[in-house]
């Protein structure tokens, strides 16, 4: 276990500094569509140690087996950041929280409840009594295992204060560190939610002694506004995702709060101790793995974010770029999208160059990587960073898969109906071949590979975009798909659309098989 924390001092030395606790791997997985696997999660957790997150809150123990899982390898695997588990007010909760981050460099637990009377009322079944004592008999269990405890009070930002002033003055005295006050349901608006902080650090007993947290959903797009607002007022810690992933709207988006606050340090006068060139990788990473392409308008790092299209705005950046830039693309890590490697260039040049772009050549098949570097090399006539990153990423999709896309044939003209030849290598190495015809190439092509796998899921969504320009252009294409109550994500790219797609469409399928069969090892109990 990690040292005795003794004083505040010892989690938040410089009372300028902003902590980052990122939820991407537990409230942002909630997303519809964004369900990762634990080697998925793995990626994601060593990226956001690469970018400096101060916590990563690997999931939700009690949850699941696949949960915990994830939550004990993540807290085995980085070393800097302290890993936490979520847990209800319950023993069981706790208990598996516990268990899960006890290999843990710097283990943590997230302790919530809910404190509003609607949700006491209608979701819970509980008094204030009741709640304020199942929240100090959880602090108190946790405190006898370890030191770093967060104590939430879920929908704070509709809560009763002065009742949500005596909670957290209870569990700080039971041995909590850092005291969450969420806009669970992003009702807030940025005046009354700054001023619940500074409500609280002056009426709660004890308030001096805990790091003050805020975690806002983006319900009203206030999430952002919201978090900077509590840090005017005190707080020091931000609750935040890769991309503003989470549920319903998202949650506040890691890449916007960092940046506005590195941006506008001259009125908020706080730090970070993210590394800020690593963004764009992390939510480059993120997007190919759960299959939600970023919104080309999205701040930051969305393709338009640096973008200038009006002829006023051109002239301007080329004389000055401060005229109609606050930022630069190269401190947020967005790839200059030069030549940077030809068919030419050698193993290390191309294994430098990943490291460059912030991927862990560690975590990748070299072997197979590099070569598909060459057949792409050979294919284009320019490669781009943004093409090696996707090419990356789709060779990591491909590993430890039941469904395994050999080939596709496919023709079309004007006078016949478009027509697709699928062949497929199933669980026990077997190659089937289908075929279908359909309304475009890529329906006769789906309809091919249901037939090959026997099931035929509901396409919810399917979108596909240029990872660079040209005709030669890799093609990326994420998916959606829904059967048997999961819905999942997919994502495939290649140099020719119709093979993306069906890429997109088989690593869909391989997370649907994933999760059925996780489903059925599942035990009655929890981990």
């Amino acid at each position: 276990m990690a040292k005795t924390i003794t004083d505040i001092r010892d989690i938040l030395p410089d009372p300028e500094y902003v902590r980052i606790f990122d939820t991407t791997l537990r409230d942002g997985e909630q997303s519809p569509g964004c369900t990762m696997n634990v080697e998925e999660k793995l990626a994601i957790a060593r990226q956001l140690e690469r970018l400096g997150v101060d916590i990563i809150e690997g999931g939700f123990a009690a949850s699941s087996p696949g949960d915990f899982e994830s939550v004990h390898r993540i807290a085995e695997a980085v070393t800097r950041p302290t890993v936490v588990s979520l847990s209800r007010t319950r023993e069981e909760d706790v208990d598996a929280a516990l268990r899960a981050v006890d290999r843990a460099a710097n283990p943590g637990i997230h302790i919530f409840i809910a404190t509003s009377d609607i949700h006491l009322k209608y979701k819970l079944n509980m008094t204030r009594e009741d709640v304020l004592s199942a929240s100090t008999w959880a602090v108190a269990r946790a405190k006898q295992h370890l030191d770093y405890i967060e104590f939430s009070c879920e929908d704070a930002s509709r809560s009763d204060w002065d009742f949500m002033a005596k909670i957290c003055a209870e569990v700080i005295r039971a041995g909590a560190r850092i005291v969450n006050l969420p806009d669970t349901t992003g009702h807030a608006i940025p005046e009354e939610f700054g001023e619940m902080f500074s409500y609280m650090r002056r009426n709660v007993e004890g308030a001096d002694r805990v790091i003050w947290s805020a975690h806002c959903h983006n319900d009203l797009g206030l999430a952002v506004a919201n978090s900077l607002a509590a840090i005017k007022n005190g707080a020091r810690q931000v609750e935040c995702t890769v991309n503003g992933i989470g549920e319903r709207a998202g949650n506040t988006s890691m890449e916007e709060v960092v940046m506005a606050l590195r941006t506008r340090k001259d009125l908020m006068a706080v730090r970070t101790g993210i590394d800020t060139r690593q963004i764009y990788p992390a939510s480059r990473l993120l997007s190919q793995i759960i299959g939600q392409p970023v919104p080309p308008n999205k701040p930051i790092v969305g393709d338009n974010a640096f973008a200038h299209e009006a002829g006023i705005h051109q002239d301007g950046v080329l004389k000055y770029k401060l005229t109609y830039e606050i930022m630069k693309p190269e401190d947020v890590g967005i790839p200059s999208n030069k030549l940077v490697l030809g068919k030419h260039s050698g193993r290390h040049a191309f294994v430098n160059r990943l490291e460059e772009l912030g991927v862990d050549a560690a975590a990748v098949d070299l072997n197979k990587a590099f070569a598909a570097f060459k057949v792409l090399c050979d294919k284009k006539k320019i490669v781009y960073d943004d093409d090696i990153l996707a090419l990356v990423n789709e060779e990591a999709r491909r590993t430890a898969d039941h469904f395994e896309l050999v080939d596709v044939r496919v023709t079309s003209s004007v006078r016949i109906t478009p027509h697709a030849e699928v062949t497929m290598r199933m669980g026990g190495g077997e190659e089937r071949v289908a075929e279908a015809s359909g309304d475009g190439m890529v329906d006769a092509c789906y309809k091919a590979i249901y037939k090959l796998v026997g099931v035929q899921p509901a396409l919810e969504r399917y979108s596909v975009k240029a990872i660079t320009g040209g005709t030669d252009a890799l093609g990326e294409v994420s998916c959606l798909v829904r059967a048997d109550g999961m819905t999942v994500a997919g994502q495939g790219a290649h140099s020719d659309i119709v093979m993306a797609s069906a890429l997109a469409l088989v690593n869909a399928l391989n997370r649907l098989h994933g999760r059925a069969a996780a489903a059925a090892r599942r035990p009655a109990e929890g981990p």
